[in-house]
């Protein structure tokens, strides 16, 4: 008897691990647009056509990625986008994405030349960098925003260093015991 118990508790697991959804089917139909509406927005960049940004931003939105604090609202969000298009030539290629119906979060590459000099930076200076790029979503349309960047990069754009360590080499370096 107990060498056929083991029997019906197998196949009861391979049921339930079966009627766990199977494959995945993919983002849903609001995942979907809300990629489509970052998409339109980061194109936005390149074209420098910023005047359908309110068919993707809420009107009461707040960019939390703005150079001196948040961006609150449509109106000042286009302003720091044509602000900054005028400085820089910028292609964003997307590294991968993840969207659900609340929530986009795509790492890009971000690369291109500045047309203006400025903050430390001189006509023609290039910029690569990566970031991860946030946009929660309300309503279908992004209502927030935020950037994350590795510290290296953050730091060169703010021009206080460089990608280098603050430590001399040999000091990170551990010591053999003598």
């Amino acid at each position: 008897m107990k060498k056929y118990f083991w029997i019906p508790v197998l196949s009861a697991t391979c049921f339930c691990i079966s009627c766990n959804g199977g494959p995945s089917s993919g983002p849903s139909e609001m995942a979907k647009q809300n990629l489509d509406k970052v998409h339109e927005i980061t194109k936005s960049f390149t074209s420098k056509d910023f005047n359908k940004l309110g068919d993707y931003i809420l009107a009461d939105a707040i960019d939390h990625a703005g150079d001196h604090g948040d961006v609150k609202g449509l109106d000042s969000i286009k302003a720091e986008f044509v602000k900054w298009s005028a400085t820089a030539d910028e292609k964003v290629d997307i590294i991968k994405e993840v969207a659900d119906d609340e929530y986009v979060m795509s790492w890009t590459h971000n690369k291109g030349k500045y047309k203006i000099a400025g903050e430390g930076f001189k006509v023609g200076d290039t910029f690569n960098l990566q970031a991860v790029e946030v946009a929660r979503f309300k309503d279908g349309k992004v209502a927030e925003h935020w950037t994350m960047m590795p510290p290296g990069d953050v730091m060169r754009m703010m021009n206080k260093t460089t990608a280098e360590p603050t430590m001399p080499a040999d000091s990170m370096k551990m010591k053999k015991k003598q």
